[in-house]
């Protein structure tokens, strides 16, 4: 089947492309209850939005999301929900010149190739314009996992290039997240990276990064202990967001630098409730959630639009010279956050309906 739905019981279907005439999704599997608000949603589509700062594409999209189904006097009624923010700020022209060249860094080969036709406004189908949708369901998931369970979920911009900050997860919170443009928590560290994508933006270039999320107060038990690991879900919602390169969970690749006496998180008990004294293996063992928090780190490569020239070839095989055009960004990780706190919400909302379908 088409990959355009995430989730078993809480599942997802998106639809829509760049410059078409809407993007949306499907939500199939949301229990009845659940109080919810277009305002909600949008607040976290907000975000996410093109155009909230300088270091972020200067297109004008509002983003407006609707909901025209499975939500009756601001609650859910259990039946499928459509979400659906239409297009407004469409600019296919930009595009017009690479409709016959490949573009280096982008899909439009592998679509090409896949289905002997490809929309090349703004990469259709493959922008990362689609995840508008998965931030819209996801602040459903995120208010019920909130509310229902205690979870909370954060994530922030932990690397731009070589800019790193060492900030202890432990301590952020979302406002530390959201007191600066590149949302990174530490204000020292984000003003290095906002002048570094300031640099870059000029050189008509663009960067990447490393994004750290984090899910705090999810119960012991979620996950299944083979194929759907609770990390191998995380991994594949990850790395099914446009741009992503990596996952790596707990102390990752670190941890093969350790041995198996320092890496194991050896157990206690503090106040009735078993604990881990440290938490390399990142709130997981076997698959199976064990109530520490769940952290993973997310690596974004640099944008692939870029204004330098590059070499590349047309449909016809010949070598021709690009210049793109457009509005990008020169550094997508501040808009990627909600993202990456959408699909761990979606996860988890997934993996605890499976979880009480199975042992309650």
């Amino acid at each position: 089947m088409p990959g355009n739905s995430f989730g078993q019981l809480f599942r997802i279907t998106t639809f829509g492309e760049s410059h078409g005439g809407a993007v949306g999704c499907v939500i199939d599997g949301c229990p009845a209850g659940i109080k919810i608000t277009e305002a909600e949603i949008q607040k976290d589509l907000d975000r996410r939005k093109p155009g909230q700062s300088k270091i972020t594409t200067p297109r004008a999209e509002k983003d407006k999301i609707s909901i025209l189904s499975g939500v009756y006097e601001g609650v859910t009624t259990g039946t499928p929900i459509l979400l659906i923010a239409y297009n407004e700020d469409i600019k296919p022209e930009d595009y017009a010149e690479i409709k016959k060249l490949y573009r280096p860094g982008h899909a439009d080969f592998t679509f090409q190739k896949k289905y002997g036709i490809r929309d090349w406004r703004g990469s259709g189908r493959a922008s990362a314009r689609e995840t508008l949708a998965r931030v819209a369901a996801g602040a459903i998931a995120k208010k019920y996992l909130k509310e229902k369970l205690g979870i909370e979920i954060l994530s922030f911009v932990q690397q731009v290039g070589d800019i790193k900050t060492d900030i202890d997860y432990k301590k952020i919170t979302m406002d530390m997240i959201e007191s600066n443009i590149v949302r990174c928590p530490d204000s020292d560290a984000a003003k290095k990276m906002i002048a570094l994508i300031e640099e870059v933006k000029a050189d008509d270039d663009s960067i990447g990064g490393v994004i750290f999320g984090v899910i705090k107060n999810c119960p012991v038990g979620l996950g299944e202990p083979v194929f759907d690991k609770i990390s191998a879900d995380l991994g594949k919602a990850m790395l099914s967001i446009n741009a992503v390169k990596g996952f790596e969970i707990g102390s990752g690749f670190d941890g093969v630098g350790m041995r198996g006496s320092e890496h194991n998180d050896e157990f206690y008990v503090d106040s009735g409730k078993i604990k881990t004294k440290t938490n390399y293996a990142g709130g997981t063992l076997g698959g199976i959630t064990n109530g520490e928090d769940i952290y993973f780190r997310v690596a974004i490569k640099p944008v692939s639009t870029i204004a330098k020239k590059q070499e590349t070839i047309d449909l016809e095989e010949n070598a021709v010279e690009l210049e793109a055009r457009g509005r990008h960004d020169p550094c997508v990780l501040p808009r990627a956050i909600p993202i990456v706190d959408a699909m761990s919400a979606l996860v988890i909302m997934d993996h605890h309906l499976r979880h009480k379908a199975q042992n309650n």
